[in-house]
């Protein structure tokens, strides 16, 4: 496997191995975590929607417990931006690995979470920040920072939006709310309001923060109108809330610049990609807004145990150093742009760089379709209205080729 070669299977998907692997996993694991329908969707005499189990990946390759090859166009949910595996990122990762696995949180650093605070300011010109293991943890320490920073309870979040599932942030999701808020909205509060992504300003008197993805992600790879992200930093300005980019999906070069807007934010989150495969995640703020903390007295009021781990904050570094030598912002620019013209044949193309949305009459049956073939591509969208499109930035063109072809296969 190279990391840049065709779908190969051998077995059909899920092969045996997967299928024995999740049985033997709905033994142990919550119901409600790996979708696991084999039975069911005999019963109902459907299609096997059983996932595969992965075993191996490099660059855009997947293998599986079966020696089943994949291509991966979801990049891990993002997370490998710059390849599974990139050689550079796993090298920072073992020379840590093997020096300092671990530090201690808010009571002692090492010097991998020194070099990469520095260099993660010094790219988003926003120069204090939290660093965290998940996206969830940004947006949860941006909200925080936002309250301490402005004395306001409310704040504002947008349809289709998505910031993780942890009880900060769930209160903020304006995705698929239904299943995933009102079951814990007793515990969620009303100090959340939802506004339509795109759509006219609410009021932002009382509101200590506005929340929004500048390119939503999960909600559909979607952008909101031209000028509409500027007037709302220019209202929030107006009447003192604070504006958080949740850029955790679309940042890192994704769309074909290191951010998705140029706009400067009061509080930045990032994650996915950030850490290349280790999870890492930093909400980076002014220095007024981050100073309404206050200074340390020997017992940080917001921290974790493995909060700037050295293993992902120096592979975080390596990711940025990659994510320069390889041009990988341009990369996108170019490559999706490209990608995006060929796919437009099939139905319209939302998003921007390689963070596109096809969308088609059913994204999840030919979601299913592709993966028999050997191309993973998830749904997208509150609806599951198109097929969420998010390769690695390295993958190479012919897999691209490739793959437009399959999709005439599979579409007719």
């Amino acid at each position: 496997m190279t990391g840049a070669d065709l779908p190969d299977l051998r077995t059909p998907v899920p092969g045996p191995a997967s299928r024995a692997q999740v049985d033997h996993l709905a033994r142990t694991e919550c119901p409600a975590i790996t979708a696991r329908r084999a039975r069911r969707a005999a019963a109902l005499g459907v299609a096997d929607t059983d996932p595969v189990v992965w075993d191996e990946a490099l660059g855009a390759n997947v293998l599986d417990v079966d020696g089943n090859r994949f291509v991966d166009l979801t990049a891990g949910f993002g997370v490998a931006a710059v390849g599974h595996r990139h050689p550079a990122v796993v090298a920072a990762g073992q020379a840590q690995l093997a020096r300092l696995p671990h530090a201690m949180g808010d009571a002692f650093p090492d010097r991998s979470r020194v070099a990469l605070l520095d260099a993660l300011t010094a790219r988003a010109g926003l120069p204090r920040a939290i660093l965290g293991l998940s996206g969830s943890d940004a947006v949860d320490a941006a909200l925080k920072t936002a309250r301490l920073a402005t004395g306001r309870d409310h704040v504002v979040a947008f349809s289709g939006g998505y910031h993780g599932l942890a009880s900060g942030p769930l209160a903020a999701l304006g995705y698929h709310v239904r299943a995933f808020r009102e079951p814990f909205a007793p515990f969620l509060g009303t100090h959340v309001r939802l506004a339509p992504y795109g759509g006219a300003l609410p009021d932002l008197s009382d509101v200590a923060a506005v929340v929004v993805e500048p390119l939503q992600g999960r909600g559909g790879m979607r952008a909101p109108p031209d000028g509409w992200l500027a007037e709302l930093h220019h209202r929030a300005r107006a009447q003192g809330a604070l504006v958080v980019h949740d850029e955790i999906f679309s940042g890192l070069g994704r769309t074909g610049a290191w951010l998705a807007t140029e706009l400067r934010p009061d509080l930045l989150c990032l994650g996915k990609a950030l850490g290349g495969g280790t999870p890492l995640s930093a909400c980076l703020g002014t220095a007024e807004v981050m100073d309404a903390w206050g200074a340390s007295t020997g017992e940080a009021i917001h921290t974790q145990t493995f909060l700037g781990h050295p293993v992902g904050c120096a592979m975080a570094l390596a990711v940025l150093a990659v994510v320069d030598a390889e041009r990988l912002p341009e990369r996108a620019r170019v490559e999706g742009s490209r990608w995006a013209e060929a796919l437009a044949r099939f139905g319209p193309v939302s998003g921007r760089g390689l963070m596109l949305g096809l969308h088609l009459p059913d994204p999840l049956r030919t979601s299913r379709r592709l993966l028999e073939r050997g191309w993973i591509a998830l749904p997208a969208g509150e609806r599951g209205e198109c097929l969420g499109l998010t390769p690695p930035l390295t993958i190479d063109r012919s897999l691209l080729d490739a793959f437009v072809a399959t999709l005439g296969e599979v579409e007719g």
